[in-house]
């Protein structure tokens, strides 16, 4: 079970509903707005519970739960990643959000990619961790093995968390097997569309990741104003996601001081 997030002194969370579905959030502190979206498989906590209480010491953090994750509902339709941008759209839209920066791990960064696309007005900045824009951007392992998921084989820290949270623990099969097709079934973003992109953006890759260096480049050639930072370690390990956490893991190793200075540059 993953450990909770220690609750800001400013902290509330609720739902909200988003085109038909219950959508989970939960904000931190004061400041500019900084929306985190979690990666495939996860909730708040497990992909960004080591980084919400450093970003909240001086920005309002936004963390929210995509369709059929943590405690967020479900819909009687596959998980996509534009979809996904519009209920993240649509949520700010019911807090009063009309701009912020964003930061998306892994799906979650593939779904802020989306959202820049498909409503640019909302995006100040945006952070790209280990996004996944184009099927040649993995190696072919990658795809063998989602071909032959299983939930026996989802990392137990990411079931476990699932089943502390989730509403109907029975739905993480569900969650399973949606995120597994999506994946299968991943269509490239069209590098025109990535072109469109002008909003100021950092792109983080481990440089031992399931995303290769060479697709981060890819990236930081087709977004005009963006950035490029290859960090030791996997996927995850710059944010301390939870399946990458290790016995001698250190806060002064998180990526977060990185992501600040180019939130907070002009």
């Amino acid at each position: 079970m993953t450990d909770p997030v220690p609750r800001h002194s400013l902290f509330r969370s609720g739902y909200s509903e988003v085109n038909g579905l219950n959508m989970y959030y939960e904000i931190y502190g004061k400041g500019k707005p900084l929306v985190l979206l979690h990666g495939g498989g996860s909730t708040i906590q497990t992909t960004f519970g080591k980084v919400i209480p450093l970003f909240a010491e001086n920005r309002m953090v936004i963390a929210v739960e995509l369709q059929a994750h943590g405690r967020t509902g479900d819909r009687d339709t596959g998980v996509t990643f534009e979809q996904d941008a519009d209920d993240a759209a649509a949520l700010l839209r019911n807090l009063g959000i009309h701009n912020a920066d964003f930061f998306g791990f892994s799906n979650g960064g593939t779904t802020v990619l989306h959202i820049a696309i498909r409503h640019p007005q909302l995006v100040h900045k945006m952070v790209l961790g280990s996004a996944l824009t184009n099927r040649r951007g993995v190696p072919t392992w990658f795809w063998e093995f989602m071909n032959s998921a299983r939930l026996e084989r989802m990392p137990e820290p990411l079931q476990l968390a699932y089943r502390s949270v989730a509403q109907d623990p029975a739905g993480l099969q569900v969650m399973h097997d949606k995120d597994a097709a999506r994946m299968v079934n991943f269509k490239d973003i069209p590098d025109e569309k990535i072109a469109t992109v002008k909003v100021p953006a950092l792109i983080i890759i481990g440089d031992r990741d399931v995303i290769t260096p060479e697709h981060g480049l890819e990236q930081n050639r087709l977004l005009e104003h963006s950035s490029l930072a290859i960090i030791p370690g996997g996927h995850g390990d710059y944010i301390g996601e939870i399946t990458t956490l290790k016995p001698d893991f250190r806060e002064s190793d998180l990526a977060v001081p990185l992501i600040e200075k180019f939130l907070d540059g002009r």
